[in-house]
């Protein structure tokens, strides 16, 4: 049974790890929570999570079972299925509407709302996205390890990402999809390291299952891949942080300071959607960071005013 929605001190938006790790460090400073969650994770394709310590290789999803499980036992959490659709500052509260139709209203929120990566309308390229398309190499590098890999990117980014690759394969090809945009300089290096530019436009992707096997260009031909790694633009998955007036920095993130407060007095922010570190367990100490320094803020905000009575 869902509180009163007056009686509730925090309102997470985004269920997943670092939601729900703000959770659980605020159900344990015995903070009345409400978590609102859509059970839409950007990683929900990818079948196995790295680099976070004691869950090395398990499943996105076991880790995010897992994790909904342990903050559940803390009786002032409470979960609801929905998507939040609108938010407003009431005074020194806000009020949450979803679009199942039902309002809520706590002193202070919390956006884990992450990000959606704005894939391109290739062929395949959606169904390989999180699987053998990849956006991290610290993720999943050590897994693609030596294999044939090609990198989508252009530019400088792509000359960095490149560098950055040539750690975990010696077969390395860039594809530009266009004309390359790299230096002089740039490509001298790039040919003296065997990285191969390939600046035809791309039509599709053959793969099977979610593993690629092919790019496909405009002019028929075809580059064989085992992986391909890329970093797609995104958006906020969320629009209401910008509704309320919270800033979002040039390259599309909430802006936070060091305790994940955003621009809004009482609004914070954790996980992918302020961080372009887009790990689990960066989105975990995120969200207890989050759900730390809140608690310490609705505590001053009560004592505090005592001190001076």
């Amino acid at each position: 049974m869902i509180q009163e929605a007056n009686n509730f001190d925090v309102i997470i938006i985004g269920g997943s790890y670092a939601g729900l790790s703000a959770a659980m460090a605020l159900g344990r400073s015995l903070r009345t929570v409400l978590v609102i969650d859509n059970n839409l994770p950007c990683n929900r394709q990818t079948p196995y999570s790295h680099n976070f310590l004691t869950q090395d290789g398990e499943t996105p999803s076991s880790i995010r079972q897992l994790a909904a499980e342990q903050v559940a036992k803390y009786d002032t959490v409470q979960f609801i299925n929905g998507t939040a659709s609108a938010a407003t500052a009431k005074g020194d509260s806000f009020l949450v509407k979803t679009k199942e139709g039902n309002s809520y209203a706590a002193r202070k929120l919390i956006f884990a709302t992450g990000i959606i990566d704005k894939l391109p309308d290739w062929e395949n390229f959606a169904s390989c996205w999180g699987i053998s398309i990849l956006h991290c190499p610290y993720c999943h590098g050590y897994e693609a390890r030596n294999k044939k890999t090609g990198l989508l990117a252009n530019g400088d980014h792509g000359f960095e990402f490149a560098g950055l690759l040539r750690n975990w394969t010696a077969d390395l090809t860039v594809f530009t999809n266009g004309r390359n945009s790299f230096s002089p300089d740039q490509q001298k290096i790039l040919a003296d390291k065997q990285i191969h530019v390939i600046d035809l436009d791309i039509k599709s992707i053959a793969a099977t299952k979610g593993k690629i096997h092919q790019i496909l260009f405009a002019d028929g031909t075809s580059f064989d891949l085992d992986v391909l790694y890329t970093r797609p633009p995104f958006e906020q998955s969320c629009s209401l942080p910008a509704q309320l007036g919270c800033e979002i920095n040039p390259d599309g993130y909430l802006v936070t300071d060091p305790l994940q407060k955003t621009s809004i007095k009482g609004v914070f922010a954790c996980g992918d959607n302020s961080s372009r570190i887009r790990t689990v367990s960066h989105a975990v100490a995120m969200g207890t960071v989050a759900g730390l320094s809140l608690n310490r803020e609705l505590a001053d905000e009560s004592f505090l005013p005592a001190l001076s009575t």
